[in-house]
């Protein structure tokens, strides 16, 4: 092993000066058991000041060798510096507060009690990543207003807010003062509620009110790594100050406007780097501050923490090694860019170390002298220096790459033929200061709907900012109006849309940042009008439009249900999976889906069929999930999985599902536990409950469980015998015929294995029981025509459900030849669907040749035009000429099974 560290000037000082103490720190890496030990042996001889100078000086003399000569992982540096940081701000608020009680008695709450004071560590402290050499950002808080309990005598009450005043200067001279030990840390209070101008300490009523009124965006990221650091007293009610904090860094919404606010901090800090440089080129090789430096590692992964952390809460971490690793487990960043931005890191910062190794000085600059970059390059295990510069040349390039892509968000929208990206910049764009001076160069009926705009109040109480942000919007829209890249009609839409949600300044900021996401939306929602109505309950939605491949891709289960799970390991791993999260997670990737599948739906990438089989395969996911989740959350649960199964009915059933649609569904259960149907009683209720409560999310479905024995009189839950007893006519409670009806639909969704293979025996045994078949065929006609009579349809339009020749007829003829054939012709058993069942009917002879296949051609226009009809919030009411065909084809089905 070379001894490389005693080349460092910095370590040859304190092997001068602190001789006979360096064997006072045990040996191998300073811990925070080591660092108390060594600091009461030193207490016994120096003072409190002196003793924590010079146990800084011993941690920093061991950490140079484990790092230099023994190679030590960059985190037994960064653990020890924080765990010292800590210690000795634990130790200086003690001797503070013991001095401070002597004058003037221990400050109190309203309550009686001791006010606590929150020492609060930000940036490298907070997340317990210090460097060797760093100041240490601080802030100070107490929970409560109140005073001092005061001498004896009464004399030397003040306030709460003095007490802790005077202890922030007293824990200042302790650690920040210059002794002839030097100091244990230099303190920086400057990210203070209004920074240097503002006071020492807040209290925690005070620090909310600033976050509510004053808070700037570049404040949340700092925010980001606050920890109660010390006293150590103080971090078990810490969870007051966490209810503060978090709301004011992370929003409910995905937060886009964070980027500007970031774009503008970094500007400053690179314009500052080149200042400092300008006429000294050394300093222009900074590795925090410039280009690719760590401090854009660090601006990288806070505001992708801060943009999506209100919606992913496992990101809320504040070590950025872990918050990369966090953000590819949540597919958020490629898993090689975050492998390689963690190296990049890591070795950025054990540079950042070896140049405050040489002279203790907080610097963050290569060093010029040729010798000392020798060492450095040494100490990092390369031969020379080129090597060295080379590997850092290539980790700053690739750090700086994604940090400008990032910002950039690596959108490029279609440029004119002059070059000019006219949806992403207009030319104009710093020649309006309000909307009346755009209105005039606006698209005549796009102005028209914005016109009123300016008395607005949602516009009025815009910031300044967000209201340049509209502008810049409308501008946009307009420009791709005059290049026929969108209608005026998307346009128009957008407007009506945008309008309620002014309130939401973030989602200004997402338009304005992602380009592509605004040119999709206008094409999504000139195509038809139901999305925008979506897109209203549910904008946070509109991220999806973002990814390229959105289009040309299906709904798959497994990896829809992986993903869920995934997200709910990464929750639980961070002590976040409570209900309230799970539900609105599962809100959230629920309607993601279905805002995924409507995209394709209303660009033509998917017929109408595979709309609803994707949507019904989302419903199944969802049950499953939602169903496994609420056991594993349930009180009652005996155990380790559900002895029970959810049967689906209707559109859900027959996979035909719409947005909207409700579920019909039955639960049945299969459990020899002597508390059995209480306990499955009440899962149910609570399944039921996470499926339908509103959250701030929305809800999921509503639920239908009138198809259970008896209806809505009946048992919410049954056991399968009570359900098979009902379906099979055994005993005096029995089916009747429409609910066997409705059994041609039915299928079993989701549950034990066992009962799957018992639900499909009930099935068959229901639908090819014996029946009358001129009773049956009764039955189903008057119910045909009792539900005909329920509907007025003018004379002279088609309704595409309920007139004669419509859906409903194809649906009841088809429920007809199931119930009454299947036993003879096993192929009408299956749950295939109307129009596969009539090609089976047709080809078993049950129907005249060519009849099934055309009512079948018939039946998927209907459903095609009603489809469409409700996309665009149109009637399903069309003049008669215009489904004279269909109308005809599937009356001849009707006549050829019923006349």
């Amino acid at each position: 092993m070379q001894d490389l560290s005693t080349y460092s000037r910095f370590v040859q000082r304190l092997q001068r000066r602190y001789a006979n103490e360096l064997h006072l720190l045990a040996s191998g890496a300073p811990v925070l058991a080591s660092m108390q030990t060594c600091f009461a042996t030193l207490r016994q001889t120096h003072s409190c000041s002196d003793a924590l100078r010079m146990l800084r000086q011993l941690v920093m003399a061991r950490l140079v060798v484990l790092d230099c000569d023994q190679r030590s992982p960059l985190a037994v540096v960064t653990q020890a510096m924080t765990e010292l940081g800590e210690f000795t701000l634990d130790i200086a608020f003690r001797e503070a507060q013991i001095q401070l009680d002597a004058s003037y008695g221990m400050p109190t709450t309203p309550s009686g009690e001791r006010a606590t004071l929150w020492i609060i560590g930000m940036g490298k402290f907070g997340a317990r990543e210090l460097n060797v050499s760093s100041d240490i950002d601080l802030i100070y808080v107490y929970d409560e207003d109140g005073e001092t309990a005061g001498l004896p005598d009464g004399r030397g009450r003040i306030s709460n807010h003095d007490y802790f005043a005077k202890a922030v200067k007293l824990i200042y001279t302790l650690i920040g003062d210059n002794t002839e030990h030097g100091f244990v840390f230099r303190m920086d209070l400057a990210l203070r509620p209004n920074g240097n101008s503002g006071p020492s300490v807040v209290s925690r009523q005070s620090l909310e009110e600033y976050f509510l009124v004053q808070g700037r965006e570049w404040e949340r990221f700092a925010w980001l790594k606050a920890r109660v650091v010390a006293p150590f007293s103080a971090k078990a009610n810490a969870f007051e100050l966490r209810d503060t904090v978090l709301p004011f860094v992370f929003r409910r919404y995905l937060d886009y406007s964070v980027f500007e606010s970031l774009r503008g901090l970094h500007q400053q800090i690179r314009k500052h780097s080149l200042t400092r440089s300008a006429g000294r080129p050394e300093r222009a090789n900074d590795v925090k501050l410039s280009r690719g430096g760590i401090r854009e590692i660090e601006f990288t992964v806070q505001l992708l923490q801060v943009v999506r952390g209100g919606h992913f809460p496992e990101l809320r971490t504040r070590p950025t090694l872990q918050a990369l690793q966090r953000l590819s487990q949540a597919n958020l960043m490629p898993a090689s860019t975050a492998d390689a931005l963690a190296k990049a890191y890591v070795f950025l910062r054990q540079v950042e170390h070896r140049i405050q190794y040489l002279d203790d000085q907080q610097t963050h600059v290569l060093p010029t002298n040729d010798d000392d970059l020798n060492w450095i390059a040494l100490t990092l295990g390369y031969g020379d220096v080129c090597d060295f510069l080379t590997q850092l040349d290539s980790h700053r390039e690739l750090v700086a790459q994604e940090f400008d892509r990032l910002l950039g968000l690596g959108e490029k929208t279609p440029t004119t033929s002059q070059g000019e990206c006219k949806g992403c910049t207009p030319k104009s764009q710093n020649d309006y200061v309000d909307l009346e001076s755009l209105l005039p160069d606006l698209n005549a009926r796009l102005s028209e709907r914005v016109a009123h705009w300016s008395e607005q109040p949602r516009v009025r109480a815009l910031r300044d900012e967000s209201i340049q942000r509209l502008l810049k919007l409308l501008q946009r829209t307009n420009a791709w109006i005059e290049d026929g890249r969108v209608s005026e009609e998307a346009a128009v839409r957008w407007t009506d849309w945008m309008e309620p949600l002014l309130r939401r300044e973030s989602y200004l900021a997402l338009l304005i940042e992602r380009p592509r996401v605004h040119e999709q939306l206008m094409r999504l929602l000139g195509m038809a009008r139901w999305p925008a109505k979506y897109l209203q309950q549910h904008p946070g939605v509109i991220d999806e439009l973002a990814g390229e491949a959105l289009l040309a891709e299906r709904f798959v289960p497994a990896e829809f249900e992986q993903e869920l799970e995934r997200r709910l390991k990464s929750l639980q791993s961070t002590d976040q999976a409570d209900e309230e999260t799970l539900l609105n997670l599962l809100r959230r990737a629920h309607h993601a889906e279905v805002f995924r599948t409507l995209a394709r739906d209303v660009e033509g990438r998917i017929s109408v069929e595979q709309v609803a089989d994707d949507l019904s395969a989302l419903a199944d996911s969802v049950l499953k999930i939602t169903s496994r989740w609420v056991w594993q959350h349930f009180k009652q649960r005996h155990r380790d999985t559900p002895q029970f199964a959810i049967l689906a009915y209707g559109k859900l059933g027959g996979k035909e599902l719409g947005y909207g649609s409700d579920l019909d569904i039955v639960f049945v259960y299969e459990d020899t536990h002597e508390r059995a149907g209480e306990i499955y009683a009440a899962y149910v209720r609570k399944l039921i409950n996470w499926l339908t409560v509103k959250t701030g999310e929305g809800d999921l479905y509503e639920i239908d469980t009138a198809l259970r024995p008896n209806g809505n009189s009946g048992l919410l839950v049954s056991t399968f015998e009570a359900y098979s007893d009902y379906q099979c006519q055994r005993g005096e409670n029995t089916a009747w015929t429409w609910e066997h009806q409705a059994m041609t639909r039915a299928r079993f969704c989701l549950g034990a294995p066992e009962l799957k293979a018992r639900f499909d025996t009930v099935r068959a045994s229901v639908i090819n029981a014996k029946r009358d078949q001129v009773s049956l065929r009764q039955e189903i006609v008057a119910m045909r025509e009792k539900l005909h009579a329920a509907h007025t349809i003018k004379p002279d339009l088609f309704d595409v459900k309920h007139s004669a020749g419509g859906m409903v007829d194809v649906e009841f003829v088809v429920q007809f030849l199931v119930l009454a054939f299947a036993q003879q012709h096993p192929a009408l058993l299956e749950n295939v669907g109307n129009i596969a069942l009539l090609l089976s009917a047709e080809k078993a002879g049950l129907l005249p040749a060519g009849v099934g296949e055309a009512a079948g051609s018939a039946y998927r226009e209907l459903r095609r035009v009603q489809h469409r009809a409700r996309l665009d919030e149109q009637p399903t009411q069309v003049p008669m000429a215009e489904l004279a065909k269909e109308c005809a084809a599937i009356q001849a089905l009707w006549h050829a099974v019923f006349d």
